[in-house]
């Protein structure tokens, strides 16, 4: 059985929802990484560093923000402060001491003690000690020297011990005695933890007798000792940022607050000194970075020490969100600290950049294999359906029709197979399966009727019955990338085969790379095989594996598209080796030639796309296409995938 469900109230800082990222947005972040050959988890970092323009604030914006705080907090105190507060208490004492002196009535009594003042030390911790067997005249000096006394026995154990002295009196001996207790039940459990043994059930116990005096509820032992550790190693690195003169001063005046518990003393020291062994990487004896003597304001001992404990926290926020350290993780950072130093606002962008990788893996998009992450072949359709979305929003804005969809469309022939109708779609639904849907959801109606809602309609699946098939030929000689075509070829390549898996799922589509060789290549090739550092652009091969894929698939229609940005340099020679020539050889125009004339024989259309490319080196081309009775473009190179689709488009519903 399980437990009961507690509820609490609410704070206002709680997202019930969760992050609203998709895991389409997220891939769109990272898809330019991904084509340009970016191992999937070194794309997600680099988003995680930068985050989502207007969506999500990354790693880096949130450490200069974290470091403007860090600025404005090491201006707002000084190390100093403390002793200069009790000095400036202790010069109002006397100068109240000696204002009554004045108007004393035995003055040789009011010299004696004039003197006494007059040769007193002047640093806080000798005054402080003198005036405690000094005989007060007046009764108010007296009372506020008590005062300070007492606040300063307390300040000094709220210092030392952090929360654990809230329960405790100083200036009660008892009180003081029972701290000395837990100290020393302390440094006992310690030392058996340390020998190996379980002492889970003896903390428990101790929690039990000393619960007034425990802050919060820790679980464990480490727990407790973590937090005590943080505030004695700030009271250290206060300690080490001062001049050895002010160090010994604060240690001779919290020395003597706590003079009538000696052994309390002792039994912290012993404590510390384990502390630090524990915990070594809390900056033990280490001046805090950028912390100056003097700030806008002086607090407490206890209050500068809350404040060194607040620039340690920033400094450990700071690494983590830096993530710079061997097997960092997001879950490193800790999500309530960074919304106390930087808001809600900050605490929700580090979910959401927590969710990322979480949802694409949730996806399919990408999957962890050997403890890296890979992008699936889910993945590649959805850069696919990306990459056409965007190359549909350049070809048809505004225009009637535009939109994306996965149907077929046209006059077509059912299939007798249906399925879930989605946006976009035309409205051929099929009524006997949609009313089915209806019924079954909703049960039988005592009135008869049925009510549809959106889920239940189903869409009656059609194919044409011209099956075709497309050869894509990408060039992937080295001048494609010295002129930057690759990437938007890339894109091109995935687009349409998602244009075709999705609008004509009943056609081929196959992609042929080539440079010095060709060779057939999958959609997830695109994002691992770049262009390759050869010389040579082998049509000849290209298009004699082109020849060979279309003749596979007889009785369809044909198209070859090629993407280049040259003109041919390399073709295959008798023993089929690669031969390279620049420029080009006669024998490489002829091969070439011929080649694509026994493709055109085929009955395939083949159109060139030619990208930027040298003037001289489309003569050649345009001869060769216009003999195989085929065309030649010209786009843009951004335009490339919105020319390519839309003839694709326009030659398939001819």
């Amino acid at each position: 059985m399980s437990g009961p469900i507690r509820y609490g109230r609410w704070s206002g800082t709680q997202d019930p929802w969760g992050s609203d990222l998709s895991p389409d947005e997220v891939l769109a972040e990272i898809a330019d990484d991904l084509l340009d050959g970016v191992d999937p988890s070194e794309a997600i970092e680099d988003l995680l560093q930068r985050g989502i323009d207007g969506r999500l604030e990354g790693l880096q914006a949130l450490q200069e923000r974290l470091r403007r705080a860090r600025e404005e907090e090491l201006a707002r105190m000084g190390l100093t402060g403390p002793l200069q507060r009790v000095a400036e208490q202790l010069e109002e004492i006397v100068e109240l001491e000696r204002t009554a002196l004045q108007f004393a009535e035995d003055q040789l009594s009011a010299d004696e003690r004039r003197a006494r003042l007059d040769a007193m030390p002047t640093d806080p911790a000798g005054m402080l000690s003198a005036l405690q067997d000094y005989d007060f005249h007046d009764a108010g000096a007296q009372q506020a020297f008590d005062d300070l006394l007492a606040e300063l026995r307390n300040d000094v154990a709220q210092a030392t011990f952090g929360r654990l002295a809230d329960a405790i009196d100083a200036t009660d001996p008892a009180d003081l005695a029972r701290m000395r207790d837990m100290m020393a039940e302390l440094n006992g459990l310690i030392a058996r933890q340390e020998a190996g043994e379980d002492v889970q059930e003896a903390f428990e116990a101790f929690k039990d007798r000393y619960d007034d005096m425990i802050p919060g509820d820790p679980e464990t032992l480490e727990d407790l000792l973590e937090e005590m550790a943080r505030r004695m190693a700030a009271m250290n690195r206060l300690l080490a940022g001062m001049s050895p003169e002010q160090r010994q001063q604060l240690a001779d005046l919290a020395a003597q607050m706590l003079g009538d518990a000696a052994d309390l003393q002792m039994q912290a020291d012993q404590l510390a000194s384990s502390l630090q062994g524990m915990f070594p990487d809390m900056g033990w004896g280490q001046a805090m970075p950028g912390a100056q003597p003097t700030g806008e304001g002086m607090g407490s001992l206890s209050d500068t020490v809350d404040w060194m404990q607040r620039l340690q926290q920033l400094d450990d926020l700071g690494q983590a969100l830096g993530q710079r350290y061997p097997g960092a993780r997001l879950e490193d950072i800790d999500a309530d600290a960074l919304r106390s130093v930087l808001g809600d606002e900050a605490a929700q962008n580090l979910r959401g950049l927590r969710d990322i990788e979480r949802l694409l893996e949730q996806s399919g998009a990408v999957q962890r294999k050997g403890g890296r992450l890979e992008l699936t072949p889910k993945g590649v359709r959805r850069l696919g359906e990306q990459s056409l979305a965007r190359i549909f929003r350049r070809a048809f804005e505004g225009a009637a029709g535009g939109h994306r969809t996965d149907t077929t469309g046209g006059d077509a022939e059912l299939t007798g197979s249906t399925r879930e109708l989605r946006f976009g779609d035309p409205f051929s639904v099929d009524i006997p399966r949609s009313i089915r849907n209806a019924v079954l959801r909703e049960g039988p109606s005592d009135s008869g009727r049925v009510r549809l809602s959106a889920e239940d309609f189903e869409l009656a699946e059609a194919e044409r019955r011209v099956r075709a098939v497309t050869v894509l030929l990408l060039d992937m000689s080295y001048s494609m990338p010295l002129r930057g075509n690759w990437d938007h070829a890339k894109r091109l390549a995935l687009a349409l085969q998602s244009l075709i898996a999705s609008r004509f799922p009943q056609d081929r589509f196959h992609i042929v790379g080539f440079s010095d060789y060709a060779r057939r290549l999958q959609p997830g090739d695109l994002l691992v095989s770049g262009w390759e550092r050869v010389w040579g652009t082998n049509m000849e091969h290209a298009f004699r594996i082109a020849r060979r894929l279309l003749a596979a698939e007889p009785g369809t229609e044909r198209q070859v598209i090629m993407v280049t940005d040259g003109e041919p340099t390399a073709h295959l020679t008798d023993d089929g080796q690669a031969f390279f020539s620049w420029p080009p050889h006669p024998m490489t125009f002829r091969k070439t030639m011929a080649e694509a004339m026994r493709l055109t024989r085929t009955g395939c259309d083949l159109n060139v796309f030619m990208l930027d490319h040298d003037p001289e080196s489309g003569d050649f081309v345009e001869g060769m296409v216009r003999r195989a009775g085929g065309r030649v473009f010209y786009p843009d190179l951004t335009d490339l995938g919105s020319v390519v689709v839309r003839d694709f488009l326009k030659q398939r519903s001819a």
